[in-house]
C-alpha cells in the first residue's frame, strides 16, 4: 500500500499550500518592500511604478496561462507555445518600459523601480524553480 492510501490526502494538501505560498513569494516581497521604501525614504513614485508594472505583468501571465490551458486541451501545441512566447515578451517589455519611463521622469525613482523590479524578478525565478522541485511528480 502506498503512504497516500494510508495517510490520506492531508500530505497532498500541505504540499499544495506550500507550493502555492512559494509561487506567490514575489508578491510577499512586493508587499514588504513598501514599508522598506517608506522607512528608507526612497522615492514612492519608483515603488508605485515598479509595483504597478509587476502586478500588471503578473495579470498578463495569469491570462496567458489560462489561455494556454484552453488551447492545449484542443491539442494545438504550436498555438500554446506562441501564446507563451508572446506573453513572455510582453511582460519583459512592460517592466523595461515602465522603468525607463519613470527613470526619464525622475532619475532616483527610475533607479528605485529598477532595483525593485530586479529583486522581484529574482525572487520570482527562484520561486518558480522551487515550485517545480516541490510539485508532485507524475507516474514514471
Amino acid at each position: 500500500m502506498s503512504t497516500l492510501a494510508i495517510d490520506g490526502s492531508s500530505q497532498l494538501e500541505g504540499g499544495r499550500r506550500t507550493t502555492l505560498a512559494v509561487g506567490y513569494a514575489d508578491l510577499a516581497v512586493l508587499a514588504l518592500a513598501l514599508p522598506a521604501f517608506l522607512l528608507a525614504g526612497w522615492p514612492l513614485l519608483g515603488y508605485a511604478v515598479g509595483a504597478g508594472a509587476w502586478l500588471l505583468q503578473r495579470g498578463i501571465q495569469i491570462a496567458a496561462t489560462r489561455r494556454v490551458t484552453r488551447v492545449e486541451r484542443r491539442g494545438d501545441r504550436r498555438a500554446a507555445l506562441g501564446i507563451l512566447a508572446g506573453a513572455t515578451l510582453a511582460r519583459v517589455w512592460l517592466i523595461a518600459l515602465a522603468v525607463l519611463l519613470v527613470g526619464l521622469a525622475e532619475r532616483e525613482a527610475g533607479l528605485a523601480a529598477a532595483l525593485l523590479s530586479a529583486a522581484l524578478f529574482t525572487v520570482y525565478l527562484a520561486a518558480q524553480f522551487a515550485v517545480r522541485l516541490l510539485a508532485p511528480q507524475g507516474p514514471s
